[in-house]
């Protein structure tokens, strides 16, 4: 067995070792300072000799200048030289000064470099804040114009709230007011209808040619009256010219003309003649229709119907000086195949 198979744990164990206590003296030991410490020194008491006793400073003493003593120089002759040697001018000895050499290049270029440098941030931070501001004068910029838009839609949304509350009255004080009128024309067409029902009365009870003394017209337009044709019959329920179309229908609405009189649907199981009452507005619209008035000559339900719904399908004319409502008739003829 060699002597490194023997010791090899020892080997190991060695170099790891070593090897840490190297690392951790690279680490925490061998290392320079930066920026160098400076030099440092002790203040050393003032003197003038390398030793001395005593506790307090002694007064100067004061410098006594030795007196000068002048040599007189002997004049020697001397035989002048074959060959004189060159004159040597020495430089006269001036007095020497200790001059303190300080070295103010390298603190003055730092110094350039720092105030350069603090010049940069200085304007760097100029630069930022001039940049800050003008990013925040647009947003300010952004926020107004949103804000205006933002206004002009709410004014624009609050004008048409305003213009459609004024139609809004503007349609609910029509209706009202043509609602009042339809109420008014009924309530008069109520009392004419009255008034001819008692004359009907009178008629019935006292035989033809007979009237009432009470009686005050008889028609469906105002003011009153006896409506009517001199040439026509007094059970007649049409008062004025008494338009129609030639196929069983016919009308009687005081100054207004048929547009469209469209034809009830007949069941053929029964005949007779149906007079429907209608209001008609000043657009020719029937609104309302009563079959079954004076001048029927049945009441079978079905004809009423049929004369009812096609009463109020029909149309008249325009007339914007016409009243809001006006009344009249429509009679169909029913007649068996």
């Amino acid at each position: 067995m060699s002597y490194f198979s023997k010791h090899k744990r020892g080997f190991i164990g060695t170099i790891i070792f070593h090897g840490i206590v190297l690392i951790l003296l690279l680490l925490f030991g061998f290392f320079t300072p930066l920026p160098l410490p400076g030099e440092e020194g002790i203040l050393v008491n003032f003197g003038n000799s390398e030793q001395g006793s005593g506790k307090r400073e002694p007064a100067p003493s004061k410098k006594v200048t030795p007196p000068v003593v002048r040599e007189e120089k002997k004049q020697v002759t001397t035989p002048p030289p074959s060959n004189p040697p060159k004159q040597v001018t020495l430089p006269a000895k001036t007095e020497a000064k200790e001059e303190v050499m300080t070295q103010d290049y390298e603190k003055t270029v730092a110094i350039e470099a720092a105030k350069k440098k603090k010049e940069e941030e200085r304007k760097k931070q100029q630069e930022e804040l001039a940049r800050k501001k003008k990013q925040e004068e647009i947003e300010r910029q952004r926020q107004q114009k949103l804000e205006a838009e933002r206004q002009k839609e709410l004014e624009r949304k609050r004008a048409e709230e305003l213009e459609r509350q004024r139609l809004a009255a503007e349609e609910a004080e029509r209706q009202r007011k043509a609602e009042e009128e339809r109420k008014r024309i009924e309530a008069e067409q109520q009392k004419i209808a009255e008034i001819n029902s008692r004359v009907s009365n009178a008629f019935g009870s006292g035989g033809a040619g007979a009237s009432d003394s009470k009686s005050t017209g008889e028609g469906v337009t105002f003011p009153g009256g006896n409506q009517g044709s001199p040439n026509g019959s007094a059970n007649s329920s049409n008062y004025g010219d008494g338009g129609g179309q030639g196929n069983g229908i016919s009308f009687s609405l005081a100054g207004r003309s048929a547009q469209s009189l469209p034809k009830p649907y007949y069941p053929g199981n029964e005949e007779g003649v149906v007079v429907v009452k209608v209001t008609v507005d000043k657009y020719g619209k029937v609104t309302t229709a009563e079959p079954g008035v004076r001048g029927s000559t049945t009441y079978n339900s079905q004809l009423l119907n049929a004369a009812k719904q096609a009463a109020l399908k029909a149309r008249f004319n325009l007339d914007e000086s016409a009243p809001a409502f006006q009344q009249g008739t429509i009679t169909y003829r029913f007649v068996l195949d």
